[in-house]
């Protein structure tokens, strides 16, 4: 029996006295199952965090097809590998509007179908955008180094966009891969994906880091004894929201201090 509801108009209130507001760069994670029961399910989140930015504001969320990587590197689960060679010829070419969305939710997948959004071309690590700087963001994401310099993660960075964690941990902070890559504490790897190459799928090589998001939860801890996230509740889900050129740069100091057991401002 459902003894509680989340309406549109219970999001929009949370969201403004968490700290969001129109015109604002919004990158954000989300587990639509954490908040309980959401009248109009997905639609009424995608349509309430559309109304929250504006139509001057631009929102952000991750993408990423994680099933078409190099199966040598799979681990949940792992692949044998006598199988590497065939998985690979046999994965479908990266299309941004068939795609699967390994994980990321139904709040996201609510997101690409709607009008006017633009889709990054990254076979695995791409991104959705809507509002007045999706096309900054997510035109130019580089096919090496997946999250760094190239990507919507550095634009949200430069543009002093926000994060908004709808009931999912630090862990899943895209954003925070950033200091990865800016602290350079990761070790390069060889990736690889299925793409479109002339028309025809084609398995293509490139580099990148071991992204590892282990680290993120204790970065959040540091955030938050440095009073940089507010917090919220709506329904039975925790909101987290801060900064991301912030978090970033304390992340990335976090990273190349690692000696170090607590870091503060």
């Amino acid at each position: 029996m459902i003894e509680q509801i989340v309406t549109k108009t219970d999001l929009l209130t949370h969201f403004k006295e968490i700290g969001v507001q129109e015109g604002m760069i919004l990158e954000v994670h989300s587990s639509l199952s954490s908040f309980g029961y959401v009248v109009g399910g997905a639609q009424t989140v995608v349509d309430a965090l559309i109304e929250a930015v504006g139509y001057e504001g631009t929102l952000l969320m991750p993408m990423q097809a994680s099933n078409n990587t190099e199966p040598s590197s799979w681990e949940n689960p792992p692949a044998k590998r006598e199988l590497f060679d065939e998985i690979r010829a046999n994965m479908p070419a990266y299309d941004k509007k068939s795609v699967d969305t390994f994980h990321m939710g139904a709040i996201v997948d609510n997101l690409r179908r709607r009008e006017g959004v633009v889709i990054s071309n990254h076979p695995c690590c791409a991104f959705v955008a809507w509002g007045k700087y999706a096309k900054l963001l997510c035109n130019h994401q580089s096919l090496h180094f997946s999250l760094s310099e190239e990507s919507p993660l550095a634009r949200l960075y430069e543009l002093r966009g926000h994060v908004l964690l709808l009931g999912v941990g630090y862990d899943n902070c895209t954003l925070l891969h950033l200091a990865e890559y800016r602290s350079g504490i990761r070790p390069v790897i060889l990736q690889g994906s299925c793409m479109l190459v002339n028309d025809k799928p084609q398995w293509k090589k490139y580099l990148d880091i071991d992204l590892d998001s282990g680290d993120f939860t204790e970065i959040g801890k540091i955030l938050e004894n440095n009073n940089i996230v507010n917090k919220e509740k709506v329904g039975n889900c925790t909101m987290l929201f801060f900064k991301g050129d912030v978090a970033v740069d304390i992340a990335t100091k976090c990273f190349e201090n690692l000696d170090v057991a607590i870091y503060s401002l």
